[in-house]
This record gives structure tokens, C-alpha cells and sequence, in this order.
């Protein structure tokens, strides 16, 4: 493979990693709405402040979240709202799952009927 090539697997691998985390999942839904601090991210997931910096910090540096400074509070904001298509499509993935195994489960229950 070429090395160009590999990088950018690695690359896409590298987010959504960074993604692969209910508390960070909750957090890029919430910037959607509009940048928040540490402190309401905190508020959000229930974890304490340095769990959540860490969190960001995952998540920065996959280039998901950028942060501005306004006096001495912090505050994210969403780098690229595309990331929640994304999270839509796997949505979309887990709702085909769960109507794929009712169908599997009626099957069963109708075979057991008719035994």
C-alpha cells in the first residue's frame, strides 16, 4: 500500500477513535448547539473537570474541536459539523441492527408456535 494511501486510513482510524466515546459522543452533540465550557461539559457527562480536558484533548487533537480563550474561561467549539453525519449514519446502522434482530425474534416465536 502506499504510504499516502495508509496515512490517510490511519488518519480517518485516528477520529474516529477519538469519537469512540459515550462521553465524547455527548459532547459533539452539544457543541453542536454552540460553544461551552469545560464546566458545562463537565455538567453534561457527569465526569470530573480533568476527565473532560482529557476528553477534549483526545478530541482536539483529531481536529474534531478547536478551543477560544475569551478572559479566563475556555470555551469548545465544533470544528466541523460533518462529524455528526456520521454519528447519524451509525444511528442509522444500530436502528437496521435492531429492526434486523425483531424480525430474527418473530421468526423464532413463530417456529416455537408452531412446534
Amino acid at each position: 500500500m502506499e504510504p499516502l494511501v495508509k496515512q490517510k486510513y490511519e488518519t480517518r482510524a485516528a477520529i474516529m477513535k477519538a469519537l469512540a466515546h459515550p462521553s465524547r459522543l455527548m459532547m459533539v452533540e452539544e457543541l453542536e448547539k454552540g460553544p461551552r465550557c469545560v464546566c458545562e461539559l463537565q455538567e453534561l457527562v457527569g465526569a470530573d473537570m480533568s476527565t473532560v480536558s482529557k476528553h477534549l484533548a483526545v478530541m482536539k487533537n483529531a481536529g474534531l474541536v478547536y478551543d477560544v480563550k475569551q478572559g479566563t474561561t475556555v470555551y469548545y467549539h465544533l470544528k466541523t459539523s460533518c462529524v455528526l453525519d456520521f454519528i447519524a449514519c451509525v444511528d442509522r446502522v444500530i436502528e437496521h441492527n435492531v429492526a434486523h434482530q425483531v424480525k430474527i425474534a418473530r421468526c423464532c416465536v413463530r417456529s416455537v408456535r408452531h412446534s
